[in-house]
């Protein structure tokens, strides 16, 4: 057993257990100074408050009878700005945004702004640089019903001299108008916000899950909305009843996602729970998601910001997560035409979600919607219709019914034509199997270049359900599948297994190399 200190603030740290356990382990109990602060825990990370600022502390771990200690300091904090002192009542019925924004706004660098126990009825809070938001374990935000007091974040300005504009607004991939978030940062950096807190966007309470195909002033919020930000860190919060993603880091860098949890009705539309777009350098680890819509996808824009930007979403660490319900734990696309690439998804469990692993994209997302680099190991799944699905024909969208996106002719390559590239999953044991275990459709003229499949245990149910494994029109619904194969370049099997398929264990059609 090792110990990593994976973050700290003044107030705070999250240590991570290092094993190759998926995302529980066997009991421990945690020691801080040697005073037991946490028994008989099971989850991989773990996090502690309340702590001193500039103070040294020692963590002790004991699991079967076993020990392990680390050191750390926490950091310097300048000042405290308690937001009851600032004018907010928290009592739950009076509107504490200006009082919560003036804490916010006065707090200097360094020093934090901290919510007491108590329920805070507040509008869009915006974020300023370089400090702390402590939400106390009793502390929840809850968001005004009232979409008339939500400031309106335009989807594109255009600059004084009409050569380029200024992006605010986002929804789907595109530029829109839509309504500030509860928690809205915008060129902001080194932000903490941290606690054992809850932010409610009340969703459940209003009309936010009413009419949502329908712009009403603007796009719904997200519970925080993350643009054009840097060094960001959440640590410890739950966020809840969003009106529509849990969370939306946008053209952001440097983000931790920690220790999280990311809750909302399963019949919730739209409430995926972490959605980053055209992101760099994104750890999210210690999550747990249950969700309405996708657990995280990952995105970077549907075609006009992915091709005028050509940002990608990159370099993504998710360990130790928990995906519950939703349609996919990990989706990647189907806004992704400015690519994604070098994903590693490790150690987390999927449970009853419709996919595991979801890539969706279609011709006309263009040549820089590259998928490449992605990488699922140590995970294990349970009752997930279809454990992995790639879809070059995925149909959303206004034009996704066209011949054009549908069409298995080979259409000539050109600058509407996505990639897809390597592709490696091991280690995996999926329990439960409906649909099928796997289907990859790409393209005639694209086929993806490289699947590798290696240490993977595929068990059925006993009574499978008969379900769509990818949204393309020409699909007809299966139930008790093994692997499919359209249009790949190369195919590796290795000690694949498949416990309980009354079918053909694998089904290759326009398949170049295959490796078994």
């Amino acid at each position: 057993m090792k110990l990593d200190i994976i973050f700290k603030s003044s107030r705070s740290v999250t240590i991570e257990l290092k094993n190759n356990d998926i995302y529980t382990t066997s009991s421990y109990n945690v020691y801080l100074n040697d005073e037991l602060v946490i028994d008989n825990y099971d989850k991989n990370v773990f996090s502690l408050f309340n702590l001193e600022q500039d103070k040294e502390y020692i963590v002790k771990v004991i699991q079967d009878k076993k020990e392990e200690k680390i050191t750390f300091s926490t950091l310097k904090e300048f000042v405290t700005l308690n937001v009851k002192k600032m004018g907010a009542k928290g009592d739950g019925k009076t509107l504490d945004t200006n009082f919560i924004q003036a804490a916010i706004m006065a707090c200097p660098d360094n020093g934090r702004v901290y919510f007491p126990d108590g329920e805070y009825y507040t509008g869009p809070l915006f974020l300023r640089s370089n400090i702390t938001i402590e939400l106390s374990k009793n502390a929840r935000l809850i968001g005004d019903i009232d979409r008339n007091h939500y400031p309106i974040l335009p989807g594109i300005t255009f600059t004084s001299d009409e050569l380029d504009e200024y992006n605010l607004g986002s929804w789907e991939g595109n530029p829109l108008d839509c309504f500030a978030s509860i928690i809205t940062g915008v060129n902001v950096s080194n932000v903490n916000i941290i606690g054992e807190g809850v932010i409610d966007g009340n969703a459940n309470n209003s009309d936010w899950w009413v009419d949502v195909r329908n712009k009403r002033i603007a796009w719904r919020p997200r519970g925080v909305f993350l643009n054009h930000c840097n060094n960001i860190t959440l640590q410890g919060v739950t966020v809840t009843n969003t009106p529509s993603w849990n969370l939306h880091p946008y053209f952001s860098e440097n983000l931790q996602f920690l220790d999280l949890k990311l809750i909302n009705p399963k019949n919730s539309p739209n409430t995926d729970g972490c959605d980053p777009e055209s992101c760099k350098n994104v750890d999210i680890i210690g999550v747990n998601f249950s969700v309405g819509d996708d657990c995280i996808a990952i995105k970077s824009g549907k075609i006009y910001m992915g091709r005028k930007y050509k940002k990608p979403s990159e370099y993504f660490n998710i360990r130790n997560c928990s995906m519950n319900f939703g349609h996919g734990a990990i989706v990647l696309g189907s806004e992704m035409s400015g690519g994604i690439k070098n994903i590693t998804v490790s150690q987390c469990l999927f449970n009853q979600t419709d996919r595991g692993l979801r890539i969706k994209t279609r011709r006309g997302r263009g040549k820089d919607a590259i998928i490449d680099g992605i990488v699922f190991e140590n995970i294990q799944m349970d009752d997930v219709l279809t454990p992995l699905v790639i879809n070059m024909f995925y149909f959303c969208d206004p034009d996704g019914h066209t011949e054009y996106v549908y069409s298995k002719e080979k259409l000539p390559v050109d600058e509407r034509t996505p990639y897809l590239g390597e592709f490696v999953f091991k280690d995996i044991d999926c329990k439960n199997v409906n649909v099928a275990a796997g289907t990859f459709f790409g393209l005639p003229e694209q086929p993806i270049k490289s699947i590798n499949i290696e240490n993977v245990n595929f068990h059925y149910s006993a009574n499978p359900k008969e379900g769509v494994p990818a949204m393309m029109d020409g699909l007809d619904p299966m139930k008790g599948k093994g692997l499919i194969f359209s249009y790949v370049d190369k195919v590796s099997i290795k000690n694949v297994k498949f416990d309980g398929l009354k079918d053909k264990e694998f089904e290759l059609n326009e398949v170049g190399t295959f490796n078994k």
